[in-house]
């Protein structure tokens, strides 16, 4: 066996391997792009049988289909590093950064949306508990002061 004849195995190998990962890295983000969005519609067509306020059930179903998009992504852009590890000229490696550029991008608007959205959704129930707490002093103080006023001397 010469040089030639192994190196030419080894480059078929690494074609063919970088194929079949870059195959499953695109079905895998499509099967959780798939799965977020399945979930995120139960999420937001269970709401109204739960008794579950309609804006809140839509944040909850905006978040899951978030989260599924940016790991989707990251899924993408992984098999885009693949296809240039195949093919390795200037043009498409040039055409690989600014597609990862692209998705970078978009997944990290994504990411603030999402934590947006979380800062919103932790600050509303924390002020639906202050109301309750509230709600609950206030109630629990005025019939202790009617207790006091009615309770015999």
């Amino acid at each position: 066996m010469d040089l030639e004849t192994i190196s030419g195995s080894a480059a078929l190998l690494v074609r063919t391997l970088g194929g079949i990962l870059i195959s499953v890295c695109q079905l895998l983000a499509v099967l959780v792009i798939f799965i977020g969005i399945v979930r995120a519609l139960v999420i937001y067509l269970k709401s109204p049988f739960v008794k579950a306020p309609l804006p809140q059930a839509f944040q909850k179903s905006r978040l899951m289909m978030g989260y599924s998009f940016s790991l989707g992504l990251s899924f993408l852009i992984g098999a885009t590093i693949l296809k240039t590890m195949v093919s390795s000229q200037w043009e498409d490696i040039a055409r690989l950064a600014v597609i990862i550029a692209v998705r970078t991008i978009l997944n990290h608007l994504l990411l603030q949306a999402i934590n947006a959205s979380n800062n919103v959704q932790v600050a509303s129930s924390e002020m639906a508990q202050l109301d309750d707490s509230a709600q609950t002093a206030f109630n629990g103080g005025s019939a202790s002061n009617a207790e006091k006023v009615g309770a015999p001397t």
